[in-house]
């Protein structure tokens, strides 16, 4: 997980958060929609390797970031007071 978040960050994806802690457990959707397009990509970053097995091979399927990432704005719209870490489990586990 560690690898991709730096990757990103030196590929430019991302810029880096300036010394700031995301609280995920108490995020909700609505907190998370509302969040600056840098620091969603990073969440999703993370949540994209969060869902994944420890034996799943260092591949980033673009197709299935994009998607999940399109299923998880929609649920969060339909359901703003959800945390985000419970919708999430909801959708990828």
């Amino acid at each position: 997980m560690r690898r991709v978040v730096l990757m990103l960050l030196l590929a430019g994806f991302v810029t880096p958060v300036a010394a700031e802690k995301i609280d995920l457990s108490t995020m909700t959707c609505a907190n998370f929609q509302k969040s600056p397009d840098d620091e969603i990509k990073l969440i999703l970053t993370w949540l994209d390797a969060y869902y994944r097995d420890d034996n799943d091979p260092a591949i980033i399927d673009t197709e299935r970031f994009v998607a999940n990432s399109k299923k998880l704005g929609e649920y969060c719209a339909a359901n703003p007071t959800i945390g985000l870490i419970t919708a999430t489990d909801q959708l990828f586990k």
